[in-house]
């Protein structure tokens, strides 16, 4: 990664798109189905309105990354993603090397956008194909065919330099085998960026109850763990090693606006139920917005945003959150910088401990996890922590 990439600058923005046709029942993220036409001129007023008021309080900074996300922003038309990316240059200066990431459903009705999209601004799409056979497609509820995804991404490849995909691994019945022959198909269409998650299975939705009711059965822990193996070996033999735990990319293709995440710097965020990370007087403040859409709607309409909650965190929460954020990353974190944020130093006890379980390694200053330590992450942030 280039020193421009790793700056301390960095500054992100996050719009929201909260809207979707249909609700997987594996997601647990803020979106809503709306049977009814959504006005998109009032939610692009609304947005641009937000984005004022949120410079007013942050401004002067420079945005190298924008991330669109959702819900389903591909369902929105490209003229009101241009007006959405209008306001952000209106009210801070944009970077001219910025990277601008929508996430899109891989479907053709959203792929005849594509091209309007990259004229509005988008030079990175990130495609939710999720996976590459119809019956796990069906099974997670989406409403393309492997082909229409594999047709989707062809079309993204035509119009943007960069594009990525998800897939979902772990899934019922999935044998390594059948997820190795998935992967290499997926590294052969995927040019320089992969985000391949475990399932998960999440409080609140509907696999949720199938799972408690023993109606959907998971791999269990030692399978998900030779999956996950699988998943490390197979794309690092094809060129997209991991950089953080779930994401793999060609050496230079990282998604920026992701590690602004992961490297504890500041983003706002603007939209239903955006979370930021805002910096004010040298302080960190932690925002959120109202979730449900029409209510968010209604409350930039009287009020000029639609945060409900700012918080102001102090250095052991900022710590913690540089921690549990930047161990997720193969670089790892610099101890300097967790020391400088905590006011204290690890226990030195803790990380040989760690470091004889081959969990984490210290390498150039860094204290990074390696790839045994991965799978018990959680494990090892709490060891530190303690």
């Amino acid at each position: 990664m280039s020193n421009a990439d790793a700056r301390q600058d960095a500054f992100g923005v996050y719009v929201h798109w909260p809207f979707c046709l249909s609700k997987c029942p594996y997601c647990d993220f803020n979106s809503h189905v709306r049977h009814q036409q959504i006005d998109e001129e009032r939610f692009a007023s609304a947005f641009a309105r937000e984005i004022e008021t949120t410079a007013a309080r942050i401004p002067g900074r420079t945005v190298t990354s924008i991330f669109l996300g959702g819900g389903t922003p591909s369902l929105m038309q490209p003229q009101t993603v241009g007006s959405i990316l209008d306001s952000i240059a209106k009210y801070w200066t944009v970077d001219s090397t910025v990277e601008v990431s929508m996430e899109a459903n891989p479907t053709s009705v959203d792929a005849t956008r594509f091209h309007g999209y990259r004229a509005a601004g988008v030079n990175r799409v990130s495609l939710g194909v999720q996976a590459l056979d119809d019956a796990s497609l069906k099974s997670l509820g989406r409403l393309h065919s492997a082909r229409e995804a594999l047709d989707a991404v062809a079309i993204a490849r035509s119009a943007f330099d960069r594009y990525s995909f998800d897939l979902i691994y772990a899934r019922p019945d999935q044998t390594p085998e059948m997820w190795t022959d998935e992967l290499k198909l997926a590294i052969s269409e995927a040019a320089e960026h992969l985000s391949l998650y475990q399932l998960t299975i999440e409080e609140g939705t509907p696999f949720f109850g199938l799972h408690a009711a023993g109606k959907l059965k998971t791999p269990e822990e030692g399978l998900a763990r030779v999956l996950y193996d699988v998943t490390q070996e197979v794309c690092a033999q094809h060129g997209l090693p991991s950089y953080e735990i779930s994401n793999h990319a060609r050496p230079g293709a990282e998604c920026r606006h992701n590690l602004v995440y992961w490297r504890g710097q500041e983003y706002a965020g603007i939209g239903p139920g955006a979370h930021g990370r805002i910096d004010i007087d040298g302080v960190r403040h932690a925002t959120s917005t109202e979730k449900r859409p029409e209510a968010w709607l209604m409350r930039v309409e009287a009020n000029g945003h639609g945060v409900t909650l700012d918080e102001n965190l102090n250095s052991e929460e900022r710590a913690d959150e540089y921690l549990l954020m930047g161990l997720r990353l193969v670089e790892g974190i610099d101890p300097a910088r967790y020391e400088a944020l905590s006011g204290r130093a690890f226990d030195p006890k803790r990380v040989e401990n760690l470091c004889e379980e081959g969990a984490i390694v210290i390498e150039n200053g860094r204290l990074r996890v390696t790839q045994e330590g991965f799978p018990v992450l959680d494990a090892v942030v709490a060891d530190l922590a303690a």
